[in-house]
């Protein structure tokens, strides 16, 4: 497999690596089994946080019971606000992981970048973590470019986990070059766009123009994980092909779009934004009949209690008119139910 060296970390890894985000949405015996193939593999580099429920306790039960927490990189992630929160999600997600340190920390997706004396105590906490010992490097993960930009230039982390994916800009592919110039390792989220991406081969063949990407796949089924295994053994080439498809790919979705990463959530009309908002998308990316059933209809229609709050308006990251877009797509969706007799 092609190595990458996460910046001043000196971690040097195989190019395929472990977003366990997923696994929640799956029982520990099926988890076991994609992370074990993933493991034997040579896939070395283990992504969670406190936030994704119990995936770090099944990491924990399929790497840590079986010997194997020396053999590996886990990183993982805090939504704290303060300080406390800091050190309570830190020991309960060393807890879950059945370990005494983790090889990578990050604040996951502040709406600022922690800096030592900027009143909070955050980064001063993480420095606190590190001399205990009970973490050996300091990332941060944004959604939001400014955030991003402020943390490579700060030079206070090590590494920035940010959406990249063939459908990203030139403002992605700016702070590739920067993480690049400044020594930070770059952890590529969303490197299949929340599942419209759909082609394996593609999605890697894109990643590996990029010698200072380290992309996570997220997987919750053993092909799925089977697929970036084969494209790590035998890396697809960037052919004429496969650079039509991804022009194609960009023309269909230029433009706004959801990208699923629900930072959105909760509602308060309990509508699933993260999946509504995407939806005429996903029935024309992925088989329909999978969103055609009673259960999707009934997501769908919570859109009509929408109480025009704002909120996820305010917190969406990519700047979207949420619920705009939610109203489009429950009108595309309800189209095609109409079409196919549903």
């Amino acid at each position: 497999m092609t190595e990458v060296r996460l910046g001043k970390t000196g971690i040097v890894t195989p190019k395929n690596a472990f977003g366990a985000l997923p696994i929640q949405r799956i029982s520990f015996e099926e988890a076991d089994k994609i992370i074990m193939a993933a493991y034997e593999s040579g896939i070395t580099f283990y992504d969670t946080a406190r936030f994704y429920t119990d995936s770090e306790q099944k990491l924990g039960a399929s790497l840590v019971d079986r010997g194997l927490r020396d053999k590996v990189f886990i990183a993982s992630k805090t939504m704290c606000n303060n300080t406390d929160e800091f050190w309570a999600h830190l020991e309960k997600s060393l807890a879950d992981l059945k370990t005494d340190y983790l090889d990578l920390y990050q604040f996951h997706n502040p709406a600022f970048c922690p800096k030592p004396g900027d009143g909070t105590g955050l980064y001063e906490a993480m420095l606190e973590a590190k001399a205990q010992g009970k973490i050996r490097h300091i990332g941060i993960t944004n959604h939001r470019l400014q955030v991003a930009r402020e943390a490579i230039e700060s030079d206070l982390y090590e590494t920035l986990q940010f959406p990249f994916c063939y459908l990203s800009g030139s403002q992605e592919l700016e702070l590739v070059q920067m993480c690049k110039e400044h020594d930070m390792g770059f952890i590529a989220m969303k490197a299949m766009s929340g599942g419209l991406i759909t082609r394996a081969d593609v999605a890697y063949a894109f990643m590996d123009q990029y010698d200072n990407v380290l992309p996570i796949w997220g997987v919750q089924k053993l092909e799925e994980i089977n697929e970036f295994i084969e494209c790590g053994k035998n890396p697809p080439a960037m052919t004429d092909e496969i650079r039509a498809f991804i022009d194609a790919e960009r023309e269909e979705l230029s433009g706004d779009f959801c990208r699923g990463c629900g930072y959105c959530m909760p509602c308060p009309a309990e509508i699933k934004i993260n999946d509504c908002a995407r939806m005429s998308l996903m029935i024309r990316r992925a088989p329909i009949d999978t969103y055609m059933s009673k259960e999707f209809q009934a997501e769908m229609d919570k859109i009509e209690n929408c109480i025009q709050c704002g909120q996820c308006k305010e917190k969406c990251p990519y700047s979207l008119d949420t619920p705009s877009l939610l109203k489009k797509n429950l009108m595309d969706y309800r189209e095609q139910v109409r079409i196919m007799g549903k």
